[in-house]
């Protein structure tokens, strides 16, 4: 009777760690319940079919898909070969998950106008994305990751260590845009209003006219220098 007992509790042990096991939810997918709420996946890990070229549109160059991951080509530039999502994107949530090779840089857009300006950065507001501990050269608060890149500095942000992944959070609600790292908001701000407006006319984007003024646009990952890698890419309209 005692064999019978502990047979019936390691097969029901069995069977909830396989349970577990098929609740496990694999990178770059939806669950049942996300898709539900109205998540579509912008990567699957397979394809770059919902990307394209910035500024020049057409299909992906440079970057690649390595073990399901979505690279970018680790010698981008001033004007690298950064891509944009087909589709645009007014209100929405995105979640993702990037990681940095050392001294590296990169960035996530939104509002992103294509056929507009030159650089990308010129048009949409960036998530700013770097090895801020490594980096070779001095760099403001507003520079590090999760910035506001050159207008809101992140507060008590904590990064991951190089080569560890960390989870990014861009909630956009016009007016209202909020920067998520790792679970905690780091950055909150008002677009248009009267105090971003004397922000951008004291600061980087003084002569660029076309920053941040879109009110609808594409999403936009930047190929700047030095190699990042995301996954799990999804968003949320509102």
């Amino acid at each position: 009777m005692k064999k019978l007992n502990y047979l019936s509790i390691l097969i029901l042990a069995l069977v909830a760690f396989s349970c577990n096991s098929l609740e496990k939810k694999e990178n770059n997918t939806l669950t049942q319940q996300e898709i539900k709420d109205g998540w579509k996946l912008l990567f699957d890990g397979k394809s770059m079919d919902n990307w394209e070229m910035f500024k020049t549109g057409g299909p992906v160059t440079g970057w690649k898909i390595v073990k399901c991951e979505l690279q970018n080509s680790g010698t981008g530039s001033d004007h690298g070969g950064d891509i944009i999502t087909k589709d645009e994107f007014e209100n929405f949530e995105l979640d993702l998950e990037w990681k940095v090779a050392p001294q590296s840089n990169s960035g996530i857009f939104y509002h992103v106008q294509q056929g507009v300006i030159d650089a990308i950065y010129e048009s949409g507001p960036e998530y700013q994305i770097i090895d801020g501990k490594n980096w070779p050269d001095p760099i403001e608060a507003y520079q590090y990751s999760a910035s506001n890149y050159a207008m809101q500095a992140p507060k008590d942000a904590e990064v991951k260590p190089v080569g560890e992944w960390n989870t990014t959070r861009i909630i956009v609600k016009n007016p209202h845009v909020e920067h998520w790292l790792n679970g905690k908001k780091v950055v909150e701000y008002d677009l248009w209003s009267d105090e971003w407006k004397a922000q951008k006319e004291a600061g980087k984007w003084k002569d660029a006219p076309h920053y941040g003024m879109a009110k609808k646009g594409h999403i936009g990952l930047q190929d700047h220098g030095g190699l990042t890698t995301f996954r799990n890419i999804k968003i949320k309209e509102f």
